[in-house]
């Protein structure tokens, strides 16, 4: 058969395919008919904590005061958890949360922690997911069940308390049996990039970001705000550190740096450059590094809830996973729905796994921030599971791969150093 025979061939038949999907998915009868043909089978919500103080002062700025008032607890936030490693014993040791009692700002607050504000927006972002699968798709229990909720976060205090906020949001503070937050060990962590495990990755990076921070324009702005702002000669910060003085200060009203707040936009602008220098002019190697491991585990939670191979498996409806933005800017670059702007405080990805009732396909459909995506690979918000599962399946790491990309310190000797 010839070239042109084929694609015709193979033209036709995807049509035919996607015209069978988009019958079997109930785009036929718009969106009301979609819900009705369409039964929901699994929810996953990757989500960063809520707004925090700083997580280090400016040098040579005039000092914003932190009041420990903005730290206080909304009644309505409040519920009790419990936080346990991954296999039920005691809460690990948190070396982050230990390095931050070091930085005191000015007013006695120390740094990353969350505050009001934050906890107001993941009460929110409970309360969205509660209208959403609660009220509407009235696929969750309105009362928190330990059977149908797996809950882990980064062993970090502010997303454990982000945590909190966006349960009491979600079940509304009514639980049955014990809230369990999972953790794991630092060194071991797979909600973010991970540079005390993976050797590979830390250099990488280090590098990369050094040399993102030496590309012509990137540079010129950063010497120029820096100039401005009287801090030119103080290497140790960089747009990252700007952009995260500006947004904590911004969102909790406090009384910004004139000068670094006029160059706003260009300090997120030159952020994200310095990312997409860092993720996505790489090798797809650096993505797996990143969120090679999260991705694998979202795999997994999907098969299982496909095929259960015991009762906890059939039970489980929705899986929280507590992370940060350094998460959430590889995800969505690996799942090409990245804005190209900085994720906010308590920005979420969440995938929801659906099921056709008569035809018994399956579907995935990506939302970030309460907005559909349509996820690279896909036709439309609504995307056959087993496309899906192919754009996972490109970053998806096992333990075992994950060690030994890591480990292949060698190869890129050459590369960074080019």
């Amino acid at each position: 058969m010839g070239w042109g025979a084929r694609l015709w061939l193979l033209g036709g038949l995807a049509a035919w395919t996607q015209r069978r999907r988009a019958a079997a998915a109930g785009r036929d009868d718009g969106e009301g008919g979609r819900h009705r043909e369409l039964e929901l089978r699994l929810v996953q919500v990757v989500y960063r904590h809520g707004a925090r103080t700083p997580l280090r002062p400016l040098p040579g700025v005039a000092p914003v005061e932190w009041h420990p008032t903005l730290l206080d607890v909304p009644a309505k936030t409040k519920f009790d958890y419990v936080v346990t490693d991954l296999n039920g014993g005691p809460q690990p040791h948190s070396p982050l949360d230990e390095g931050y009692k070091k930085t005191v700002f000015k007013g006695g607050v120390v740094a990353g922690q969350l505050t009001t504000v934050g906890m107001e927006q993941t009460f929110a972002l409970g309360e969205r997911l509660r209208r959403s699968f609660v009220e509407e798709a009235k696929f969750l229990s309105p009362t928190f069940k330990p059977a149908e909720v797996f809950v882990r976060s980064t062993n970090i205090f502010r997303n454990l308390e982000s945590t909190r906020c966006l349960l009491a949001g979600l079940y509304q503070q009514q639980k049955e049996g014990s809230v369990v937050i999972v953790t794991d060990e630092a060194s071991s962590e797979m909600l973010y990039p991970n540079y005390h495990n993976c050797q590979r990755l830390k250099c990488l990076t280090r590098d990369r970001m050094q040399n993102a921070m030496r590309q012509p324009g990137i540079s010129d702005d950063l010497k120029k705000i820096k100039k401005r702002i009287g801090i030119d000669g103080d290497e140790s910060v960089d747009f990252l550190v700007l952009l995260d003085n500006i947004f904590a200060e911004q969102v909790h009203n406090l009384p910004s740096c004139p000068v670094l707040k006029s160059f706003q936009q260009t300090v997120e602008r030159r952020s994200v450059d310095a990312m997409l220098f860092l993720l996505e002019d790489s090798s797809r190697e650096v993505l797996q590094m990143n969120i090679g491991l999260l991705f694998n585990t979202l795999q997994k939670n999907i098969k299982a809830a496909i095929n259960p191979s015991n009762p906890a498996e059939k039970a489980r409806k929705l899986f929280l996973y507590a992370s940060h933005d350094s998460t959430l800017i590889p995800l969505l670059l690996a799942l090409g729905t990245f804005d190209h702007k900085w994720p906010p405080y308590a920005a979420d990805v969440i995938l929801e796994l659906y099921q056709h009732r008569r035809s018994k396909e399956w579907f995935v459909r990506v939302s970030y921030r309460g907005e559909e995506q349509v996820v690279k690979g896909c036709k439309a918000g609504l995307c056959p599971l087993e496309r899906f599962l192919e754009v996972l399946s490109q970053y998806s790491v096992s333990p075992e791969e994950y060690k030994n990309l890591c480990s292949q310190m060698d190869r890129d000797r050459q590369t960074t150093h080019d």
